[in-house]
């Protein structure tokens, strides 16, 4: 990408009015969970680039005018928006299966599909100079996942059946993304709950402390308010044991994630599947935010679609994945949008700290690139949404690949050294900026 050449003081100045449009009003809040945010963005330049999605889409903003393989439709496609080399592990699907695939659905809009495809190559990058790699091995990688990406897309696109682009299970996982499935296979939902709860008068309650915040009655009122709004909108097949939605307890939590700093939200006790205490389950309420992607989208039927944030998280995480999970739904509260789901006891996130043999990194980078691919392909004219892409996304985006072959992995290897580099500097200008009290309201 065309990088202009600012001083480290101008784009101090460009990175702190992103920062004020992304976090302001969150910032201004609650500025000791930014400070925590902030301080886990200052550990590496991939933790800075995971936190600063904002600042990606300003730097990328210039794509909106159109660019190599994008077309009418292939620029409205269903995307992640916040695709980067640790946004994937392991959920079990509404049918009851283990699956690695992409997670964390937070940013998920419509836009250019090649976003997220730029978005996880940069990360590439920065990950390959973390573990010390060359260019020509960062180059190789990018590569193996453009190249993963492309025959995957084509596979669909030409009508494989499922059997033959089967998902990422513990039956046809390998190497790492097995590893994280089996370690998800070991968790149990027991061990979640002793993790956050306890039993008194033989009832299932939410332990005091751990970072739960006890509620006062009005908020409380509030908040099971919104949960009876939540039951409104999940699908029938999720609500055939209306017992399974009897609240037990609930509690406040504060956004703890990089991406949920200031974020209000809590957490609900609910019955389960039976009246046996080791089948209960937890939900958590989260207070959604508006997606950075969507500041650089333009076209105003898609904001329009959306009722609110929460709205747009699970219609999109819908669309983008397969079986989602079958607690997943939206709601209000203080007239804010809200998340809705469970706090699963198998989400086990792929763990790359022990992944730094080149010919393995390369074997996990090429599954990410068949994950990305399924995912865009799970988003089309079927996923329940066509108002919005009315097509199917594989064959769009395989047609436009498909008019420059050669290209295309070259487009993702350039951009990936560009802004890695970038993101480096960056990061660099960011930890100045915090550790000398650059930041307003910090």
């Amino acid at each position: 990408m065309s990088v202009p050449q600012l001083s480290a003081e101008q784009r101090g100045e460009q990175i702190l009015a992103v920062f004020d449009t992304a976090f302001g009003e969150l910032l201004a809040a609650d500025p000791a969970a930014f400070r925590v945010k902030f301080r886990k963005m200052a550990a590496s330049a991939f933790a800075f680039y995971r936190g600063t999605a904002g600042l990606f889409y300003h730097d990328l903003d210039q794509d909106r005018r159109g660019g190599p393989y994008l077309d009418e439709r292939t620029s409205r496609v269903w995307i992640h928006g916040d695709l980067h080399a640790e946004n994937f592990g392991t959920y079990m699907d509404a049918q009851g299966r283990l699956i690695f695939n992409v997670n964390d659905f937070d940013e998920a809009y419509v836009g250019p599909f090649t976003w997220d495809l730029k978005r996880f190559a940069a990360s590439v990058a920065l990950i390959g100079y973390a573990k010390a790699l060359s260019d020509e091995q960062i180059t190789e990688l990018v590569r193996v996942y453009a190249a993963a990406y492309r025959e995957r897309i084509r596979a669909l696109a030409t009508g494989a059946k499922s059997d033959e682009v089967p998902p990422f299970t513990l039956e046809t996982a390998e190497g790492p993304l097995l590893d994280a499935l089996r370690d998800a296979r070991s968790l149990t939902r027991f061990g979640l709950l002793d993790s956050m709860t306890e039993i008194r008068d033989f009832e299932r309650r939410f332990a005091p402390g751990g970072g739960s915040i006890e509620l006062d009655a009005a908020t409380r009122y509030k908040v099971l308010a919104a949960f009876d709004g939540y039951l409104e909108t999940l699908p029938e097949s999720s609500l055939t044991r209306p017992d399974s939605y009897r609240v037990k307890d609930v509690v406040g939590r504060r956004g703890i994630g990089i991406g949920s700093a200031g974020l209000p939200s809590y957490n609900i006790l609910l019955e389960g599947n039976s009246d046996a205490l080791e089948n209960d389950v937890v939900i958590y309420i989260k207070q959604a935010q508006t997606p950075a992607v969507s500041r650089h989208v333009k076209d105003s039927s898609i904001r329009e679609y959306f009722q609110h944030e929460g709205h747009r998280t699970v219609i999109s995480q819908r669309a983008l994945q397969a079986h989602a999970d079958p607690w997943l739904g939206w709601t209000e509260l203080d007239g804010a949008g809200q998340l809705v789901a469970e706090v699963s006891p198998y989400a086990v996130d792929l763990d790359w700290s022990d992944i730094d043999d080149p010919e393995e990194i390369a074997s996990v980078v090429a599954d990410l690139g068949r994950a990305t691919a399924t995912m865009h392909a799970a988003a089309d004219d079927e996923s329940g949404h066509s108002e919005l892409v009315p097509f199917s996304t594989e064959r769009a985006i395989d047609a436009a690949i498909a008019a420059d072959e050669d290209g295309f992995a070259g487009l993702l290897v350039d951009f990936a050294h560009d802004y890695g580099t970038r993101a480096r500097r960056d990061h660099q200008i960011f930890v100045d900026l915090f550790r000398n009290g650059r930041i307003p309201g910090l």
